[in-house]
C-alpha cells in the first residue's frame, strides 16, 4: 500500500494588492507530481470545517490550499470575521477574485504540483468559484456546491458585487461541475435552471446534479442541514471530476 502521509499547516500568501494574508495548505507528503486544488470556504469563514475539507482533498491526493478571504477583518474568530463581511455588504468581488487568483499562482509554483489547478467552493464560495471559472487565468476545473446568487434570484447587485457570476458565462474556461440540493431556497432549483440554460445557450463543459431531499450545506457533517446519502455521492463526483480532469 501507499504511504498515507499528509502535511497540513497555516501559509502566508500574498493576496489581492500584495496583501499577506493566511492560507491553509494540506498536502501529500512525498515529491509528487500532484494535482492541485483552491478551496474557497463559505460565508461561515475559513473555520475547522472547511480545513477539514482542504485535508479529505489531501487524503485523496490533491495539494489543497484555502486562503482566508475574511482575513482582513481581524477579528478573533471566523464567525466574528463572517459577521463583519456580513455587515459590510459581503465580499467585495475585486479583492476576492485576487485572493484567488493568488491561490492559483502559488499552488503552480509548487515544486511538487503537476501543473493542474482545480476549484471549489460551498454557498458564497460556489459563487465565488462560478466567477473565478469565468474571469481569472490558471484554472483547468471547477466545481461549484450550493452557490447562491450566481444568478438574480431574490438578490441585489451592491458595489461589492456589482455583477451576477452567470452573465460571464460564456467565458468559463474549464469544466464546471455543480451539486445543488432540491430542497434549497439559494440557489432555488429555479436558480440552478436558469444557470444551466446559459451553459448550454454558450455550449459549455458541465454537468449538474440535483439532489432530492437536501438543502443547503448538505456535506455539512457538523449541520442539521447534512443529508448523508447526497453527501457521500456528491464527494464521489467531486473526486471523479477531479481526477478526469486535473490528473
Amino acid at each position: 500500500m501507499a504511504y498515507e502521509g499528509m502535511l497540513a499547516e497555516t501559509v502566508l500568501i500574498n493576496g489581492h494588492n500584495g496583501d499577506q494574508i493566511d492560507a491553509y495548505l494540506a498536502r501529500p507528503l512525498g515529491s509528487g507530481p500532484f494535482p492541485t486544488v483552491v478551496l474557497i470556504h463559505h460565508m461561515p469563514g475559513w473555520d475547522e470545517a472547511s480545513k477539514e475539507m482542504a485535508r479529505k482533498l489531501a487524503y485523496n491526493g490533491y495539494a489543497t490550499i484555502s486562503p482566508n478571504l475574511h482575513f482582513r477583518e481581524g477579528k478573533s474568530t471566523p464567525q466574528d470575521n463572517s459577521s463583519s463581511v456580513r455587515e459590510a455588504g459581503g465580499m467585495p468581488d475585486v479583492r476576492t477574485m485576487g485572493d484567488v487568483q493568488a491561490s492559483i499562482n502559488y499552488l503552480r509554483s509548487l515544486s511538487y504540483s503537476n501543473g493542474k489547478v482545480g476549484i471549489i467552493g460551498f454557498c458564497s464560495g460556489g459563487r465565488q468559484v462560478y466567477l473565478a471559472a469565468c474571469t481569472l487565468t490558471g484554472v483547468d476545473a471547477a466545481v461549484d456546491c450550493w452557490g447562491g446568487g450566481v444568478t438574480q434570484g431574490n438578490d441585489a447587485l451592491t458595489e461589492r458585487m456589482p455583477a451576477w457570476p452567470v452573465t460571464f458565462t460564456a467565458d468559463l474556461s474549464c469544466p464546471l461541475l455543480g451539486l445543488f440540493g432540491e430542497e434549497d431556497g439559494r440557489p432555488s432549483p429555479a436558480d440552478v435552471a436558469e444557470t444551466e440554460e446559459e451553459l448550454k445557450k454558450h455550449n459549455k463543459n458541465y454537468e449538474f446534479h440535483m439532489y432530492p431531499g437536501a438543502g443547503h450545506g448538505f456535506f455539512a457533517v457538523d449541520r442539521p442541514s447534512y443529508h448523508q446519502e447526497s453527501a457521500v455521492d456528491g464527494w464521489q463526483k467531486v473526486l471523479a471530476f477531479y481526477g478526469k480532469h486535473l490528473k
